[in-house]
């Protein structure tokens, strides 16, 4: 018979505050916890103890974390939903984001496969 081990913390215990903020900011964004962890050049597995068991994460993860998902460091700490770094109306860029956000995930990996080939082929040109 094969043993089940089960990982994380168990289902009736809450994760911390700061990984509560941390994975509401990140699905906010549209985020999974592997594209985070890409950002922040980190693994998925650290993402996961971030949002389920880390009791007091460092000022500098608070501060990368915080510049990669488009909110206040602040906001990790007091909890008064994700705020943006600018005032004012959204941008054409943010639009768009908000707008490809709508659609279903493969036709948001297609476009985002899209658009990185744009990017690096503009690198290449300039």
């Amino acid at each position: 018979m094969l043993d089940v081990v089960m990982a994380g913390r168990p289902a009736t215990k809450p994760a911390p505050p700061f990984g509560q903020r941390l994975s509401a900011a990140r699905k906010k964004a549209g985020l999974t916890q592997l594209k985070l962890a890409e950002r922040l050049e980190i693994t998925r597995e650290l993402v996961d103890y971030y949002e389920r068991r880390a009791p007091n994460p460092s000022l500098e993860f608070v501060q990368k974390a915080a510049e990669a998902l488009g909110v206040e460091p602040s906001y990790f700490l007091d909890g008064e939903g994700p705020k943006k770094k600018k005032p004012g109306p959204a941008s054409d860029l943010e639009t768009r984001l908000e707008r490809l956000r709508q659609l279903p995930r493969s036709q948001q990996d297609l476009i985002i496969r899209m658009l990185d080939a744009a990017i690096d082929q503009a690198r290449s040109n300039a």
